[in-house]
């Protein structure tokens, strides 16, 4: 596959998955007391499906950097696996909070009531805020050396992984949900979210708008002879 069309496609697969967090994060806010029980399904359902995007999304990066820099193919395995794990993260807390929803035979606020809300805690916070500090500074480094993407994408991943970082320890704090700095508040988890999301939605979109800079590029270094003209 060419890099044009790896750009395009890891571009386009970023849209959607950040698209879907985008929507996907306001559902958290629409009830002041325990949501509905379709509320709590549908939320999950675009959190899971927009994770499969996310998973297409990281797989491209990776097969970006390669093309660009067979030499780098270390950090960009890095980037990889921290985002793939990362999906992880989130797969599991979505499965609780629909499972409790299911099982439970009134509403709940199933971020911090249930069966399973405590477990869901430090994948929601603190190693979702690490894994993706350490995929933000890996993708920084690389656009900073390499220069595959504009400079903005790289000095924002590093602001955006120190944004994460100023949340780890919040593991030391209470477990009030509605609290803005709290192991499950929502700064820690939704707003932490949204704002991954929205930055996703605008580096993903550089990405697939240098599709066509670097299909120009490629046929400039490899112009086809015509045959016969």
């Amino acid at each position: 596959m060419s890099e044009a069309s790896v750009r395009r496609y890891a571009g386009l697969f970023g849209i959607i998955a950040g698209a879907m967090i985008v929507v996907q994060v306001p559902l958290y806010f629409i009830y002041d007391g325990a949501p509905p029980d379709w509320n709590i399904l549908t939320r999950s359902l675009i959190g899971v499906v927009g994770c499969i995007f996310y998973i297409l999304f990281f797989t491209g990066l990776r097969q970006l950097i390669h093309q660009v820099d067979l030499a780098s193919d270390w950090i960009a395995g890095v980037i990889q696996a921290s985002g793939l794990l990362w999906v992880a993260m989130v797969f599991v807390p979505q499965s609780m909070e629909a499972g409790a929803a299911i099982v439970t035979d009134h509403n709940i606020d199933t971020t911090k009531e249930g069966p399973f809300a405590g477990a869901q805690y430090l994948m929601q916070g603190l190693i979702s805020r690490l894994l993706m500090a350490l995929l933000l500074i890996a993708l920084g480094i690389v656009v900073t050396r390499l220069a595959l993407l504009p400079k903005w994408v790289g000095r924002s991943a590093f602001v955006l992984a120190a944004i994460n970082l100023a949340f780890v320890p919040a593991i030391f704090s209470n477990d009030n949900p509605s609290n803005f700095y709290a192991v499950q508040g929502w700064g820690t988890t939704a707003s932490m979210g949204a704002l991954w999301s929205l930055w996703t939605l605008a580096v993903s979109v550089s990405i697939f708008r240098s599709a066509r800079r670097a299909a120009v590029t490629t046929t400039a270094r490899h112009p086809r002879t015509t045959v016969g003209a």
